[in-house]
């Protein structure tokens, strides 16, 4: 397809898809003459991956870039490809190390992960962002006097993991390894969204029905 028909299909204006053109967030298309390029299918998924990204995802420009070079790099393994991939999104702020709360989430939460017995988050606790952003979690719960134990944190955890199993079987119905690492990348940033959206429509239904509308 020449240009005209990927802005119309994609929604995307040709001025924009220019623009990730010369960002290097889209692969030049096959160049049919001095002015004119060829684009396909491939190209049509990658800008609409790229479009949910910025669009939806607020992610910075650069940000993308770093992502589209993880879930094109296959030298890398699948797991290795998905977590560098997802690891580049824009993540919570760091933990203060020296706090007394971050500390005793550190122990909160490695307790959760030997109980849970998720041996590869306790070997990554050191460079995960999410180990990171649930120790900061837990750490702000302390402080304002609510006290999330392991055992508190163990039900949610496991719902997370059922939660898990169901994104990673949709991964795995797409055919190609960067279909595959893509996906993830917009689950990160639309499942997640929807999950939480999911999330406050039950308590609101659990709410009425506990409580009802008084």
């Amino acid at each position: 397809m020449r240009l005209a028909e990927l802005s119309r299909r994609s929604g995307v204006s040709t001025a924009t898809i220019k623009y990730y053109l010369r960002e290097g967030l889209l692969a030049p298309g096959r160049q049919v003459n001095a002015t004119t390029a060829e684009y396909d299918e491939e190209h049509l998924r990658r800008l609409r991956l790229v479009r949910a990204m910025i669009q939806v995802g607020r992610v910075p420009v650069a940000t993308v870039r770093e992502v589209l070079g993880h879930i094109d790099d296959d030298s890398l393994g699948r797991t290795i490809r998905l977590g560098a991939a997802l690891w580049a999104l824009p993540q919570a702020p760091e933990p203060d190390e020296e706090d007394e709360y971050v500390q005793a989430a550190h122990r909160a939460v490695g307790e959760l992960l030997r109980t849970l017995g998720w041996s590869n988050a306790e070997a990554l606790v050191t460079i995960s962002p999410a180990y990171r952003s649930l120790v900061v979690a837990v750490s702000t719960f302390r402080r304002l006097g609510y006290d999330w134990s392991p055992e508190l944190l163990v039900s949610y955890a496991r719902l997370m993991h059922q939660a898990a199993v169901l994104d990673l079987d949709f991964v795995e119905t797409h055919p190609s390894e960067a279909e595959k690492v893509e996906t993830a990348v917009l689950g990160a940033i639309l499942v997640e969204p929807m999950l939480q959206a999911l999330h406050r429509l039950a308590q609101e239904e659990e709410s009425a029905r506990r409580y009802g509308f008084e």
